[in-house]
């Protein structure tokens, strides 16, 4: 090695005492090598699935919530004002973290059932939904889902609005 990366030995010293005593020294480094590659690829981004891009909102009333509209524009302030009720008083971040990714940071991946939290920053899903359904959602909560209800409970419709802007602003380059 050339003095940069540690050598392997160290590396795999670091693997936990069950994986080093059950497993021989190829699926060991193995496991090792797999870890590494895991832990410095960049974060990414999961596109949406099938599920995710179907409608909540029930076939009947579609068409008059998909024409509703957000008061809000996507301006500074009033996506600051979102982003404070998303990560605050909407506690939206628990479940879509602080990136809009669909996990919150104290999430195990493997720990959840069912319909994941939605990935904010997925463009496809971004288009597929209306400000008109994302309020409907915030509402009405989403069948199938964890999502609840949250207006009036949790937030007004004037701050929903400021969190759907919010939301729309993870879609930005």
């Amino acid at each position: 090695m050339n003095g940069k990366h540690p050598q392997r030995s160290v590396l795999l010293a670091a693997l936990p005492r069950h994986i080093v005593e059950h497993y021989p020294m190829r699926a060991r480094t193995l496991i090792w090598a797999t870890t590494l590659v895991i832990e410095l690829m960049p974060p990414m981004s999961w596109p949406a699935d099938p599920e995710v891009l179907r409608p909540r909102v029930p076939a009947e009333q579609i068409e008059s919530v998909r024409q509703l509209t957000n008061p809000y524009s996507l301006d500074p302030e009033t996506i600051a004002q979102g982003k404070q009720l998303f990560e605050g008083k909407g506690f939206c971040r628990t479940c879509h973290g602080l990136d809009g990714k669909g996990l919150g940071s104290d999430i195990e991946p493997g720990s959840l059932r069912g319909a994941l939290p939605r990935n904010f920053t997925d463009k496809e899903w971004q288009t597929a939904r209306t400000d008109g359904e994302l309020f409907w959602i915030l509402k009405n909560g989403s069948k199938g889902t964890a999502m609840a209800p949250f207006i009036p409970l949790v937030l007004t419709e004037e701050e929903a609005w400021k969190v759907i802007t919010y939301v729309r602003s993870f879609a930005r380059p």
